[in-house]
């Protein structure tokens, strides 16, 4: 039985869990209370527990346990959100080969899922992954390094090349080192453990690059080998590169012909070229040439072809000493450097690379002497007007192309200044820039138009704004209004670009007319202003007064709140006046509430008497004693009724009558006579004044109704005699109320019986159970004198019914149990087992036929008797038990 007490469920030891919460006062202890229990980490289903039982006593304070809840259920899904994401995150994690897009888009997905990514261990896969990923972008960046150092590696080989041999030879050891260590550096790249991750792009450059530059230096080094033989051997052949062989011929006393290179000098200048301007030597120009086309390629970088060209094969003329090689890789790659001019260079010369020293040199040549032999390259002056028909679509804005336009012609400006003119790098640097120019021009002219456009939508704007101002301003929905003026305004700010010229002339017409629309708005609010600050001086009065006026303080929120839908403010204006305006009411009900809390604290000695009542109720109720918990029940409402007042000798009696045997019971309630304080005596019943009989023929006198139940509003009205109106009058009908209670002892009280009517339910239902199992195992053993008493099983069974029980259980078994088994269950309105669902229609089928014959709610006894007089079977013994524990409770 004790066992049955200590269930999760039970309110006492609920109460006990969570530490008193459902025995305080306030529902702000209750709160409290069960804060600090939740900080303890209880399981999920004492929270459950609690909450069950708390949402039906108090919904403020079982809002905390709901979050709690909450909380404990997202918990357990983000641990499943966990074990899911961090597989997925080991996967890539441990994967030899990645794609980037799924390593970054993991942790975007996972949050999107709602995975907690700061708890572990997705935090550290998260790091891990974002340190993969970094390493994997490092190594692409350091790729494309490579690349660039493999080109700066080319060009220094290039313009040794153009320069005395024994200087190439002087810097070969250096330039091995270098070769040497871009190797070096290259093959650690490759040998990366997140080598694997790169994209393939960028493994097959830096193989490309590895080829080309290594092809390029093998080529030096053969040239600059065969030139040291032909520099210390007459008979040698001499290298193809021409400035190297120049300077053989002239160490061997030969006498140079003339190559085209001269016979170009001999001619006129070009026509706007000063004949006295002094030329710099053929490398300088020839640098500067290439400063030259880097820019007439970047201002063709502004457009993109619709579609690729492709490449312009140009037949090779045969070399000679009069006129150098036309290189068609120089051709292909000025037409593919109009697609990336940024990238102009990394598009030359991994193609000039591709090419040995002396073809490299002669198509620098061939570029630096184009301005004087025009028609040597007519390959490639088609090839270049074979570009220049291709469709090409702007690849920047209108003012991005601006900027770059007007960065690139200074440019030129400057580099022009270094050596001789270019006319044919000029006339395609001019023609791209005159292309980009058109551009620049349709965006100028869209630009005005939209500046135009601008300008006319503010000036509507601003009319718009006076003839509003006309006829609405002035109310009288103020609400409407700053509603309307905030509209204004946005329209205002989002109404497109202007120069700071013409904003400036058009931004004080419009403050103008807006100032002028808020002028009756502003006036409204000073004048609301006024009389908020004088509702804030009654509520401060009224906080002042000793006494509370509820009535008053809702009229003046009521007037408050009238005023704030009539006139808006500020929002935060708004906030600090209401403030100010609900601090002094506030304060007065935060005096009022302390009042009151100690009024109630202050306990009286009937509330005494009534606590140590419901405590020994308590202490019964803890025991488990039916009879016990019955008497302190009895005592306790006797007490808080005012029948009985006893001293502290009555309530150890209660105490001891709960806890004891009866011996020391009886014992205990020997108390003097002199501590126990005298009930207090009923009101003498009120003399008859009037009897009113029944004045219908025939009918006898009747007796006087009692007072305070006529119609009328004298002696017999609804509330008795109008002298004697109070607690107790006009109640002759009803029991005499007690005093009055406080607080903490009617919650106490309440508690306490509650408390103790739950457990004589559960008792109860405990021993009902306890007889049905006594029955059965009566019936099973055969044996009479197991059968449990009258009294225990209740009065639903008389004593003959027990009677004839007792001789069925005596007798042999005989009979069938079947059809009085169904009887049994139909009258408890219990369900059949679907092997006697035939036999149970079958029956009701008979019973409809026989409608003299009694029912079986009426035969249920005589029923149950007879399957007791039968064989025991556990299938019949459990469907007997569930239709008596029905039909003994009815």
């Amino acid at each position: 039985m004790t066992d049955s007490l200590n269930k999760p469920l039970d309110l006492a030891a609920l109460d006990k869990l969570t530490g008193g919460a459902f025995t305080v006062s306030t529902s702000a202890d209750r709160t409290a209370r069960l804060r600090d229990w939740l900080a303890g980490q209880p399981t999920l289903e004492q929270v459950h527990a609690v909450f069950d039982e708390m949402s039906h006593r108090d919904k403020g304070a079982a809002k905390v346990l709901r979050e709690k809840l909450d909380e404990l259920r997202r918990s357990k899904d983000q641990d499943a959100l966990i074990v899911e994401w961090a597989a997925k995150g080991e996967a890539l994690r441990d994967a030899l080969h990645i794609n980037l897009v799924d390593a970054m888009g993991w942790q975007r997905d996972a949050a999107k899922a709602g995975a907690p990514l700061s708890r572990e261990p997705l935090a550290g896969l998260k790091t891990a992954l974002a340190e993969r990923v970094k390493a994997i972008e490092d190594l692409q960046h350091q790729t494309q390094v490579q690349r660039e150092a493999a080109v700066l590696l080319a060009q220094r080989i290039e313009v040794l090349s153009t320069k005395p041999w024994q200087d190439a030879l002087a810097q070969r050891e250096a330039l091995q080192a270098d070769l040497d260590r871009w190797v070096d550096q290259a093959q650690a790249l490759a040998a990366d453990a997140q080598w694997p991750s790169v994209d393939a792009k960028f493994a097959s450059a830096l193989q490309t690059s590895t080829q080309q530059v290594q092809a390029v230096w093998t080529a030096f080094g053969e040239a600059l080998t065969l030139t040291e033989a032909a520099a210390a051997d007459a008979a040698a052949p001499l290298p193809a590169v021409p400035a190297w062989s120049d300077q053989i011929r002239v160490a061997r006393g030969e006498v140079l012909t003339q190559t085209a290179a001269p016979a170009k000098a001999t001619k006129p200048a070009a026509a706007g070229v000063d004949a006295t301007r002094k030329v710099k030597p053929m490398a300088d120009k020839t640098v500067v040439d290439q400063k030259r086309l880097e820019l007439a390629m970047q201002a063709e970088a502004l457009f993109k072809p619709v579609t690729a060209v492709k490449p312009v094969k140009v037949k090779e003329p045969k070399v000679d000493n009069a006129a150098p090689v036309q290189d068609a890789a120089v051709v292909e790659a000025t037409q593919s450097a109009a697609v990336d001019a940024p990238a102009a260079i990394k598009v030359v010369a991994p193609q000039i690379v591709a090419t040995t020293v002396t073809e490299v040199s002669e198509a620098i040549v061939e570029i630096a002497l184009e301005s004087t032999v025009p028609e040597a390259a007519p390959a490639q002056k088609s090839a270049i007007a074979k570009a220049d028909d291709v469709v090409r679509v702007p690849t920047v804005g209108g003012r991005k192309m601006q900027e770059t336009l007007r960065n690139l012609r200074e440019q030129w400006k400057k580099i022009d200044k270094e050596a001789a003119p270019n006319p044919a790098l000029w006339k395609r640097f001019d023609a791209a820039c005159n292309r980009a120019h058109e551009v620049v021009d349709a965006w100028l002219k869209e630009a005005r138009a939209q500046t135009a456009a601008h300008k006319a939508q503010r000036l509507a704007l601003i009319e718009e704004v006076k003839a509003w101002a006309l006829e609405h301003a002035n109310g009288p929905d103020w609400k409407g209004v700053a509603r309307q003026l905030h509209q204004f305004a946005q329209r205002w700010r989002e109404s497109g670009h202007l120069s700071e010229k013409m904003f400036a002339e058009l931004q004080p017409v419009w403050k103008a007319a807006i100032h002028a629309a808020h002028e009756p708005l502003e006036a409204m609010q000073k004048a609301s202003l006024v009389r908020r600050h004088a509702l804030i001086a009654e509520a401060q009065a009224l906080g002042a007064a000793p006494s509370l006026r509820v009535d008053a303080v809702k009229a003046l929120q009521q007037r408050w709140q009238e005023e704030a839908h009539a006139v808006v403010l500020d929002r935060k204006q708004e906030q600090k006046l209401w403030d100010a305006f609900r601090q002094p009411i506030d304060e007065a009900f935060a005096r009022k509430s302390s009042v009151r809390e100690q009024s109630q604290a202050a306990l009286t000695p009937h509330d005494k008497v009534v606590l140590d009542a419901a405590k020994a109720l308590e202490s019964a109720t803890a025991n488990g004693d039916a009879s016990a918990i019955r008497a302190a029940m009895q005592t306790l409402e006797q007490i808080a009724r005012g029948d009985v007042v006893a001293g502290h000798a009555a309530l150890v009696s209660v105490e001891t009558t709960a806890a004891a045997p009866a011996t020391e019971v009886a014992a205990s309630e020997e108390a003097p006579a002199a501590e126990a304080v005298p009930a207090k005596p009923k009101a003498a019943a009120r003399p008859v004044v009037a009897v009113r009989g029944d004045d219908r023929p025939g009918q006898k006198r009747t007796e006087a109704a009692p007072t305070g139940r006529g119609r009328e509003g004298k002696p017999g009205s609804k509330f008795g005699d109008k002298s004697g109106f109070g607690r107790d009058s006009g109640r002759e009908g009803f029991a005499p109320r007690g005093p009055r209670l406080g607080d903490a002892a009617f919650r106490a009280q309440r508690f306490a019986l509650e408390s103790a009517q739950d457990a004589l339910r559960r008792l109860a239902a405990h021993a009902h159970g306890e007889v049905l199992t006594q029955l059965m195992h009566a019936w099973e053993k055969r044996d009479a004198a197991q059968l449990p008493a009258a009294q225990a099983i209740g009065s639903k069974l008389s004593p003959a019914q027990r009677t004839q029980w007792s001789q069925a259980l005596s007798a042999q078994p005989q009979g069938d149990a079947v059809t009085p088994l169904l009887r049994l269950e139909v009258a408890a309105d219990l369900p059949t087992p679907a092997a006697q669902m035939d036999a149970r229609r079958a029956l009701q089928l008979q019973m409809l036929t026989r409608r003299n014959d009694p029912s079986p709610q009426m035969t249920w006894a005589a029923d149950a008797a007879q399957v007791l007089g039968g064989a025991f079977d556990e299938a019949a013994a459990r469907r007997l038990q569930a239709a008596l524990k029905v039909l003994l409770k009815r």
